[in-house]
């Protein structure tokens, strides 16, 4: 278990703010539920005594951290190999294969990436959710980032919810689409099924752009990029233009292949066994260096076959 000890002086500016503000300010390391906890149970303290989060603060106090790192949860560490694109101290960036579950869940504690990160890593242990802090569908390729400190995780989870990170896919659609175009339509839980979401009114916003790669006969290639990071966005924006992604049983409806395609085309199709979308491109600003970062990654051996029994017909 990491353990932390940080200091700061309290400027004179500061006089008559309270406790918790200022410690978000000096800290900004951590989250501000972290640095309440941490006040809280006295491994923050004002000129080493304990001090609630609404104690005013004069000036020149000293601000001390001492706190032990506990595990964020009981989940086993299990050897998994993992497709690590990109790693140093701060940050890993994985390339999630198909049918990999990323977080544990009912019916599925053991197996997921969540499981690996904490055999590669053991120090995670200590990170919200084992430093993930977005998540790719079990069936979704392509990249995704971890956070490999709480300052990291901090900075990421910032990043994305001021949409600085940029994700864009890749996917193979059914419909022939005549141009590009942007879906801004909220989402939430389906009123009726909810362990689907839906376009509904009084859903969370979500925003997806989308462009055309090429087009077949009876599908689409299509690029996107993300401005919101709903659950399931992509495929219930797609299906909800009536474009949904080849091979998604949940949004896309029942599965059909249209008259006149080839015999290798239908088994393709038939054989794809998850939807054809894939996290092709991932860039953000580096939480410790501060440099903006991105990496690309080849689609998937599944997606590229679709693809290529596409363009034969």
């Amino acid at each position: 278990m990491d353990h932390i000890e940080q200091s700061a002086t309290v400027s004179a500016s500061d006089c008559g703010r309270r406790l918790d503000q200022i410690a978000a300010e000096l800290f900004s390391d951590y989250s501000r539920s972290r640095l309440q906890l941490w006040i809280k149970s006295g491994e923050l303290t004002v000129d080493g005594q304990q001090q609630p989060p609404k104690f005013k603060l004069l000036g020149g106090e000293i601000l001390a951290v001492s706190a032990q790192l506990k595990a964020e949860g009981d989940w086993q560490a299990e050897d998994i190999p993992l497709n690590i694109v990109f790693e140093d101290d701060s940050i890993m960036v994985i390339n999630k294969p198909t049918n990999f579950v990323v977080h544990p869940a009912a019916g599925n504690r053991e197996g997921t990436l969540l499981n690996a990160l904490l055999f590669h890593c053991p120090q995670l242990e200590s990170v919200p959710r084992a430093g993930i802090v977005h998540r790719l569908d079990k069936d979704t390729t392509g990249l995704m980032v971890v956070a490999k400190t709480l300052a990291a995780h901090t900075d990421l989870v910032a990043q994305l919810q001021a949409r600085t990170v940029s994700r864009e896919y890749e996917a193979v659609v059914s419909g022939v689409m005549t141009g590009g175009g942007v879906v801004d339509q909220p989402i939430g839980r389906h009123p009726k099924q909810r362990v689907k979401m839906a376009v509904v009114r009084d859903g969370k916003e979500a925003r997806t752009h989308y462009k055309v790669v090429k087009r077949f006969d009876g599908h689409t290639h299509i690029r996107l990029k993300l401005e919101t990071g709903r659950t399931h966005q992509i495929r219930v924006h797609m299906a909800s233009i009536k474009y949904p992604i080849v091979g998604d049983d949940t949004y896309g409806g029942r599965f059909r292949i249209h008259k006149g395609v080839s015999d290798h085309l239908r088994e393709t199709l038939q054989q794809l066994g998850r939807q054809a979308l894939h996290a092709r491109a991932l860039g953000l600003v580096h939480p410790a260096t501060g440099e903006y970062i991105s990496w690309e990654t080849e689609l998937p051996d599944d997606m590229q076959k679709l693809l290529a029994a596409l363009k034969e017909g």
